[in-house]
């Protein structure tokens, strides 16, 4: 009989010491709902990140001192060696974790062994539902839709013009999606092991749109499970425009950040869409991408 924890949670550190804290805290009050092992691979953070964790939580199994910022895919992929839970969570160090869902999620993966990937309901911490925790692949349609004509926020419930959110499904009930969000991305060990974990090709964002996209390819359902929730104080590693960690993150590395959102876009459409799509078409839609990036780089540069 082996004495292996069921689930391994990754949970990424990068200068959120607080509310890495915090996560750690929700966490520790769920020990006993399932058996879990926990590793915090720390991207080079210099707030006292990975000495907190040390100090105040000598239950967590690793913390892995990267010494840099690395990115999300690949500071998650370090915790790899040190996994022996059949299930992995990946868990951001922005969020609380609320009591039921480590049980319920796990639970729900054992129950149905056609289910590849898995994410709960995400809050942010006014209560709305922070619509990335189920997303659509980003297809020509979708994109345009979403990022250029932003049809979705003048018809929020459509099914033809708010496809990438799922507009037309009410967030209350469970069903499939094409994406769930590294926030809360909980799978199976050896289907990471299968597909090759996170692509490094992505610094940051569109690593978990890429992962799905692998885990959907092996023919597993990937689900929204919103019996059970998260509260996700959103951005705040990356130093997004209104969070209270902006004024600490450089210029220059907010500006990266922004950035990298984009570059992923076009780093998922040239690996995963670009032979479906006759060249000219695809010459047209890198175009779009391109035009995106300078818009959000002018965005960056008048209001940081």
């Amino acid at each position: 009989m082996t004495n292996n924890p069921a689930l391994s949670i990754i949970v990424l550190s990068y200068n959120t010491k607080e509310l890495l804290k915090q996560c750690l805290l929700s966490l520790e009050r769920l020990r006993r709902e399932v058996k879990f092992e926990l590793i915090v691979p720390d991207n080079g953070s210099t707030d006292g990140s990975p000495e907190m964790v040390e100090v105040e939580f000598p239950w967590v199994k690793k913390v892995i001192r990267i010494g840099r910022n690395i990115g999300f895919a690949a500071g998650n992929n370090r915790a790899k060696k040190c996994v022996e839970g059949e299930f992995v969570l990946f868990l951001n160090s922005d969020t609380i974790v609320s009591e039921g869902t480590l049980k319920d999620t796990v639970g729900y993966l054992k129950r149905h062994p056609d289910v590849g990937a898995l994410t709960c309901k995400i809050l942010l911490p006014n209560g709305k539902l922070d619509k990335d925790a189920r997303r659509s692949f980003i297809t020509p349609w979708v994109g345009f839709t979403h990022l250029i004509l932003r049809l979705d926020r003048i018809f929020p419930n459509s099914r033809i013009f708010a496809p990438y959110w799922y507009g037309s499904i009410s967030p209350d009930i469970e069903h499939d999606v094409d994406v769930i969000q590294g926030a809360f991305f909980l799978t199976r060990r050896s289907i990471l092991d299968e597909v090759g974990w996170f692509d490094e090709d992505y610094f940051l964002d569109g690593e978990d749109i890429d992962l799905c996209w692998k885990i959907k390819e092996k023919g597993w359902r990937i689900i929204y499970y919103p019996k059970v929730s998260i509260i996700h104080f959103k951005g705040a590693s990356k130093g997004k425009r209104g969070h209270q960690t902006n004024r600490r993150i450089p210029f220059e590395q907010r500006l990266k950040f922004r950035m990298a959102g984009v570059d992923s876009m076009e780093l998922f459409y040239r690996k995963r869409l670009w032979k479906k799509y006759p060249l000219l078409f695809n010459y047209i839609v890198i175009f779009g991408i391109k035009l995106l990036k300078g818009g959000r780089y002018l965005e960056t540069l008048v209001f940081g």
